[in-house]
């Protein structure tokens, strides 16, 4: 289970409480999240990829895996569905779908919005408690429970060294990456990808609006896997296995369960 940007592993917990079989479950923290150490200013997308085979290769050897992304790691999954097709055996992305395209004439731009924040201090907001942030949390969210949230909490958060909490994150995650997003690449990878493949999205899906996803590039995307199916959640957000986790487990376990029949 690959969690999102700015999220950590332990957040897939309330899913995984409602798996219904004995499934071994393994929930990473990327790189510079979490629990894992801060790399500075070296965050490139295809290191998670790398990062993902290295973690494949000791835990399951060559034997293929069911991958369940949600975000960010939704996206790392289907790109390395389709650059190691054969190490995927089945795959589920919640709510991910890629980024808007980008064109070559943003380049010179970009590159200078980085080298510009290369020089400055880069910081998220602090919070005086854990219960501060959970309240934080669900002022994002008004479907997340008070419980979830003060679990999230204990998890998202971790001591600035002042007596405050802050996000358990690289700062440097929030500076601009110089590489623009290149669409067609991640389109290539996908056409690749062999294993069955299920999108779990909210009814509505104002995350894909908002980074200006236009529906005809949605519709591309998804035609391009082989073998795809898609759900539409009702009463969620982005972070759909906060809001319908037993749902969302539901569906993962179904549909992971009929591929091996």
């Amino acid at each position: 289970m690959l969690h999102g940007w700015m999220d950590v592993s332990a957040s897939f917990q309330f899913v995984v409480d409602h798996l219904q079989c004995g499934w071994h479950v393994i929930a990473p923290d990327w790189r510079g999240f979490g629990q894992t150490e801060w790399r500075g200013d070296a965050y490139w997308f295809p290191d998670y990829l790398a990062d993902l085979d290295f973690i494949l290769n000791a835990c399951a050897g060559d034997a293929p895996v069911r991958l369940v992304g949600h975000s960010l790691g939704g996206n790392v999954a289907c790109q390395y569905a389709g650059v190691r097709p054969a190490r995927v055996a089945a795959l589920v992305a919640l709510d991910a779908f890629g980024l808007a395209d980008s064109e070559p004439e943003q380049s010179p731009l970009r590159l200078e919005k980085w080298l510009r924040d290369l020089s400055s201090d880069v910081g998220f907001r602090g919070y005086p408690d854990r219960a501060a942030l959970a309240a934080r949390l669900q002022g994002d969210n008004l479907r997340l429970t008070p419980e979830r949230a003060a679990f999230l909490a204990e998890h998202l958060g971790e001591p600035d060294g002042q007596g405050g909490i802050r996000m358990a994150g690289d700062p440097a995650h929030r500076r601009v990456n110089p590489v623009l997003y290149r669409r067609a690449e991640l389109m290539a990878a996908w056409q690749r990808v062999a294993a069955p493949v299920l999108w779990v999205s909210p009814v509505a899906s104002d995350l894909r609006k908002r980074m200006g996803i236009p529906d005809e590039a949605h519709e591309a995307a998804k035609a391009c896997f082989r073998d795809f199916r898609e759900i539409l959640l009702p009463d969620c957000g982005h972070n759909l296995h906060h809001d319908q986790p037993g749902e969302v487990a539901r569906i993962i376990e179904t549909f992971l369960l009929s591929k091996e029949s």
